[in-house]
């Protein structure tokens, strides 16, 4: 998926001028998706905001990291490329469908052992983390109704250093479409206005990808 508002042309242009990566088995991912889950494959992220979420595992020399939303790997497996040696990536996913895949996926990207995976709700894996100021990086990518619900069991839980960042804040532009009130449409105007109104929190809305919110606790 290319970001928000950008031109195909554009969107090619910023690849092509990112440092050389072997995306390799981003490709084999997103084929095997599409061959296995068929639409439900557009949930993936793209090369780009993978590369990002790489980028801001390591600078943050993360130790721990938290996914909430997994789906067949592909955030996990960049964010788990950005890990420290002898870190580890928890990932929450309601079901066990699409594990098979994301490990394989993870085995070829050589991460496999970084990364641990625990099913069923989100919310409830969430409250049985330690209370301690513990999450270097987390990112929501999740269902788009319990956003809130995340932000508010994970920033108590983040290091003053961490960041929370959470996926498709932008909709594809349906989120400032007045006429779309369809429940997620409606659940992630109300998160964006909730995040926009904090004051224990820190946000900045970029349009990487779907639309990528950054917040960090204050």
């Amino acid at each position: 998926m290319r970001s928000v508002g950008a031109s195909e042309s554009i969107h090619r242009y910023a690849l092509e001028h990112a440092n050389p990566l072997d995306d390799a088995v981003a490709e084999w991912l997103n084929a095997t998706s599409r061959e296995r889950f068929g639409r439900a494959a557009g949930m993936n992220i793209g090369v780009d905001q993978g590369r990002f979420l790489k980028t801001i595992v390591a600078i943050a020399q993360a130790d721990t990291v938290v996914e909430v939303g997994t789906f067949t790997g592909m955030s996990a497996m960049w964010l788990a490329r950005g890990l420290s040696d002898g870190g580890r990536l928890i990932c929450f996913e309601l079901v066990d469908t699409y594990a098979e895949v994301a490990r394989e996926a993870w085995a070829r990207a050589g991460v496999d052992d970084r990364i641990e995976m625990r099913f069923g709700p989100a919310a409830d894996g969430l409250a049985e983390l330690p209370d301690t100021r513990h999450v270097d990086v987390a990112f929501i990518d999740a269902d788009k109704t319990g956003y809130q619900t995340y932000l508010d069991l994970l920033l108590p839980r983040m290091k003053p250093t961490g960041v929370i960042l959470v996926d498709n804040v932008l909709w594809s532009g349906r989120i400032i479409d007045e006429s779309d009130d369809s429940p997620d449409t409606l659940a992630l105007r109300a998160f964006n206005d909730a995040v926009a109104g904090r004051d224990d929190c820190e946000a900045v809305m970029l349009a990487i990808g779907d639309g990528v919110t950054m917040i960090r606790p204050t």
